[in-house]
Order: C-alpha cells, then sequence, then structure tokens
C-alpha cells in the first residue's frame, strides 16, 4: 500500500508536492499487475453476466477519456463534473479528468436543474459527463437539461462511440482501441485539486475542492482501520459524489492496488452475487443496512474480513444495534464533506466511542498516524480539522491551503472527565436523506412557491436517516410543479399518495 508517512505533519504544498496523484496511483498499479482485475460491476442482468477491466485495459480506457477531454481545448485546471451511476463508467470517467489536467467535479445522481446549475456554476464547470444510458433511463436527457440551464458548460459527453445528439462521445471503455494521443498536462503536484464536492448547509451548496493529498489522507485512514492488505478486493455499494464515499471506495482500491467491484443498486440477490464474484475482502455500504444484511446472513461470515459501514447520519451510529457478525465491523463517520472517522468495532460489538482530540489511525495504535483533529467549537458544535479539510480556494488556485478547520454543524458535548464526544442531532437547517442533504428553508420556500397551502416537514427514519413527508390539497399537481422546476425527485416523493392505515 502506498501512503503518506505522516499527515499530521506540515501541510503546506513542499511538505506533500512529493506524494503520489491519484494518477500515479493507478499508473503504478498498472505497472505492477496489468492482467489483473481492476474493475468489475454487474450491470447487466441476468446476475453473473458481470463486467470487468483489467489494470491495462483500465489505463487505455482512463488515457482515452483523457484524450477526448483535452480535444475539446479545455484548459488545464477547468473543471468537468460528472453524473454518473455507481458503475464502471464513473470511475473511468472521473481518472480521466485527472489524467487530462482537469479538476473532477462528481455531483449525486438525483439532482436536477434546480440544484445542479447552480452548484456548477459556482466552480464554472466546463464540461459534464453524463451516466451511460444502460445504468440509469434519459442520464443523458438529464445531463443535457442541467447544461441547458448552467452558463459556463459549453460540453456534455456521454460513453458509447454513439450518443444521443449533442453529446460528445467518449469511447466504450471496454473496447480494444488504442489510446488516442494528446498532449496531457496531468498534474503530478499532490498539493493540487483533484476534485471538488458539494457540502450542503442552511444556505445551499458550497463547494469544497480538495487536493491528492486530502483524499489520500482520508483513504488512508479506512485502509488503516480495516486493516487492508496489498491487492484487497472491495465492493462499493455507494455512488461516488462525496468525500467520504471517494474516501471508502475509490482512495483504498487504488492505494491497495486491488479490485473494486461496483455494485448499483443496493439489491439483496446481486449484492450477494457480487460479494462472491469479487471475493471480496471488504464490503462498504451504509451503516444502518450493516446489521439487518448480518441478521439476513448476506454479510458477517468469514468470507468477508470487514464491513466498511458509512453513517451519513453520524449521530445515529451511537444506537446501533449490536455487531453480532465474524467479519469486522469499521464504522465510518462521515461529518458532511469536512471529513471522515473510522472506528473499528471491539469484540463486544458495541459501538465505538467517539472523542475529542487528534484521530489515530489505526485508533488506539500507539504507532498510529495522526489524520485529524476534533474539537466542539464555541457555538457547541463539532469542529473538524486537519489534512482532509477542503481547500480553501477555488478550483485553479493550486497551492492555496486547507482550512484550518471546518465547523461540521453538528451539535455536539464533551464529558471532560474521558474526552468522549456525544452528537445530539443533525446541523440545524439541514435535512439528511440517506445520503442526500437539502436545506430545508430552500425546500420550504420552493414548495411554498408551487402550493402555498401545502405542508413538508422532515421525519426521523431507521435506515435513512431522515425522510422527507408532504401534504397539499393536489399531491400529482404538486409533484409535476416540482419536476418541472428541476428539483430533486426525492422530494417529489415525499409528496406519493400514501394509502391509509
Amino acid at each position: 500500500m502506498t501512503a503518506p508517512a505522516d499527515p499530521s505533519a506540515s501541510r503546506g504544498p513542499e511538505a506533500v508536492q512529493e506524494w503520489p496523484t491519484l494518477d500515479d496511483l493507478l499508473s503504478r498499479n498498472a505497472r505492477r499487475t496489468p492482467e489483473a482485475v481492476a474493475l468489475l460491476d454487474l450491470v447487466r442482468l441476468p446476475v453473473g453476466a458481470s463486467r470487468l477491466l483489467t489494470y491495462r485495459k483500465a489505463e487505455r480506457a482512463v488515457s482515452r477519456v483523457a484524450a477526448r477531454l483535452r480535444g475539446l481545448g479545455l484548459a488545464r485546471g477547468a473543471v468537468v463534473a460528472v453524473q454518473a451511476a455507481n458503475t464502471i463508467e464513473s470511475v473511468v470517467g472521473l481518472l480521466g479528468i485527472l489524467r487530462a489536467g482537469l479538476v473532477a467535479a462528481p455531483i449525486p445522481l438525483l439532482w436536477r436543474h434546480a440544484e445542479a446549475a447552480a452548484a456548477l456554476a459556482a466552480v464554472e464547470a466546463r464540461a459534464l459527463i453524463a451516466a451511460a444510458p444502460h445504468a440509469v433511463p434519459d442520464a443523458e436527457g438529464v445531463a443535457l437539461g442541467i447544461a441547458a440551464k448552467t452558463f459556463s458548460i459549453r460540453h456534455v459527453c456521454g460513453f458509447g462511440e454513439t450518443v444521443a445528439d449533442g453529446l460528445v462521445p467518449l469511447g466504450d471503455p471496454f473496447g480494444n482501441a488504442p489510446a488516442e494521443p494528446a498532449a496531457l498536462e496531468c498534474a503530478h503536484n499532490a498539493a493540487a485539486p483533484a476534485v471538488i464536492t458539494f457540502e450542503t448547509g442552511p444556505e445551499g451548496h458550497v463547494p469544497c475542492p480538495r487536493s491528492h493529498a486530502a483524499l489520500m489522507v482520508g483513504g488512508t485512514a479506512v485502509v488503516l482501520e480495516a486493516g487492508l492488505k496489498r491487492r484487497a478486493s472491495l465492493v462499493g455499494t455507494m455512488l461516488p459524489s462525496s468525500f467520504a464515499v471517494l474516501a471508502t471506495t475509490l482512495m483504498p482500491w487504488l492505494l491497495t492496488g486491488g479490485r473494486l467491484a461496483l455494485h448499483q443498486p443496493l439489491e439483496v440477490e446481486t449484492f450477494a452475487a457480487l460479494l462472491a464474484e469479487a471475493r471480496a475482502d471488504a464490503a462498504v455500504l451504509p451503516g444502518p443496512l450493516a446489521a439487518p444484511l448480518a441478521e439476513a446472513g448476506v454479510i458477517g461470515g468469514t468470507h468477508t474480513a470487514a464491513i466498511i459501514g458509512l453513517w451519513r447520519s453520524p449521530e445515529r451510529q451511537p444506537a446501533s444495534p449490536l455487531w453480532r457478525g465474524r467479519s469486522a465491523l469499521i464504522d465510518v463517520l462521515a461529518f458532511g464533506e469536512a471529513g471522515l472517522v473510522a472506528l473499528r468495532r471491539p469484540p463486544d460489538g458495541r459501538p465505538a466511542v467517539l472523542k475529542a482530540g487528534p484521530i489515530v489511525a489505526p485508533a488506539g495504535a500507539a504507532d498510529g498516524i495522526v489524520v485529524g483533529t476534533l474539537a466542539r467549537t464555541a457555538a457547541g458544535t463539532l469542529a473538524f480539522g486537519g489534512p482532509m479539510t477542503p481547500q480553501r480556494c477555488g478550483a485553479g488556485e493550486a497551492d492555496a491551503p486547507a482550512a484550518l478547520s471546518t465547523d461540521t454543524g453538528f451539535p455536539c458535548r464533551i464529558d471532560a472527565a474521558t474526552g468522549a464526544l456525544t452528537l445530539s442531532g443533525p446541523p440545524a437547517g439541514v435535512v439528511t436523506v440517506g445520503g442526500y442533504r437539502f436545506a430545508l428553508g430552500e425546500l420550504h420556500d420552493v414548495v411554498g412557491a408551487i402550493a402555498p397551502d401545502s405542508v413538508l416537514t422532515a421525519l426521523p427514519d431507521l435506515l435513512a436517516g431522515q425522510k422527507l413527508a408532504g401534504a397539499g390539497p393536489d399531491l400529482d399537481a404538486i409533484r409535476r410543479a416540482l419536476a418541472a422546476r428541476g428539483v430533486s425527485p426525492l422530494v417529489g416523493a415525499a409528496f406519493r399518495t400514501r394509502r391509509a392505515g
């Protein structure tokens, strides 16, 4: 595994520019094991009809995407958005953007133009890569709709040699065509921006640029806590549109030089088939699903050494059920886009306690490395600091430093005797539904303008953290109006007709 020697050391560009970038890691792995399976998915049915790329073919596909992006005349450091399903195309597209010397901005799959246009305009995105049509129906149409509302976007791209009118073809990742020549200017400075994700606060979406180094630190924290070995086989079930998902899936794959199997969506039958086919050493899935899937016998046995459960509503993790699986369970607490903490469950299966102060990986190890810090602000909220925090700069300012710490907005208290941190709720004004965050005030404004007599509220949900529930005089009309305004389908679903009883 390739990892920074001590992420707690100096944060300046000089200290990290010699670290490998994500593109360096991919190329290194391709040189070491060119014929080993790199990426695998089960998009096409029936179960078992898997698609795969070796490292040699993945390297070629990434170069082909990079060449075609550079052929569009995009300037080095330009932002290219990706709205993709959890498939091989999403990984190839993101790494192709980086190889072209550009900055990737992955956005959630359920964003429509109301959310996407404002966020992408804020970072002056110049192009957008759409999800593959076989994975997401009308993905190309959604991408064209977003681009039509975003002045800065000049190109919409899609995978395949034949794409819808108005799209630039990026080629077939599984084709045998050689990589196209191009004057690539891939950044090999780990302090340079690699990705921009988007935090959602009470005021809306905020861009969070991150360097290659920040992604390295987040991935290293997960790899060390999970005890992943060289050439580990991982199964990932979540869309790579947030720092936490990138750090728990893409980065461990690149750092260990192993195999990454992508599952979309989380259906028990196909998930079990993919675990078996990938011979998974670790499975990455939403934290609330770990216990139910273990009870169903899908995970937790000796065939998978580690289960990595991602908690995007981390305040719910302390009340989660005891872990009774034979595999190790690593709870990854994601504090929005500020950073994450990985905690291995002790032998009794109880959730590990979150503590203020340095975050050491692996937790409690005398020779562990410091990957961040936790503290309580004067306002009584949790502050996350260290190498994982987003950069202050815009997308093109490669050497600007990251913030010293980020106020996550999670209200918390600290036990003075033990240093134990307790999160007392989610950030004020924000609703978290599964992996999606919404500014509740913005939703009220939009719904109120459409239907003044309607009501929209957020309720607790065992698996998703929270759920939206709406009521109004004409639910069908409200859903149609929300869709026309480009609001996420999750909001429209809050106004579905419910059966009595």
